[in-house]
């Protein structure tokens, strides 16, 4: 692990993991943004669940690289989907652009925990 990948997991999870408790305890704003996007409370729980695995993923990626870099890129397809959800509804640019800005943060996260192991 590079002190670059170190230095992306940090956001990561402590992104990741609150926003990923917020959906699976269905707080009022969770449950508010489900509805917005067409999601059942249950379909953003399980969306919760995959956030907060892969926060943890990312954060056992520090003693076992696979892992984060498997957890990373679920953390893109997650944030790819966050971005397709938002553009199915009618969002404008700034609905999703902070997925946008996630998802590059995990992508060169992943990026630095190939580099640092190919």
């Amino acid at each position: 692990m590079t002190v670059a990948s170190i230095v992306l997991s940090v956001p990561l999870v402590l992104g990741f993991l609150p926003l990923g408790a917020a959906k699976v305890l269905a707080v009022a704003p969770m449950r508010q943004n489900a509805a917005h996007l067409r999601y059942s409370v249950t379909a953003f729980r399980g969306i919760g669940v995959l956030a907060i695995a892969g926060a943890l993923g990312v954060l056992v990626g520090m003693m076992w690289w696979p892992l984060g870099a498997a957890a990373g890129i679920g953390l893109v397809l997650l944030m790819i989907g966050a971005v397709i959800s938002h553009m199915k509804v009618g969002d404008g640019v700034a609905e999703y652009v902070p997925a946008i800005g996630v998802g590059v943060l995990a992508l060169a996260y992943v990026v630095t925990m190939f580099g640092a192991h190919l």
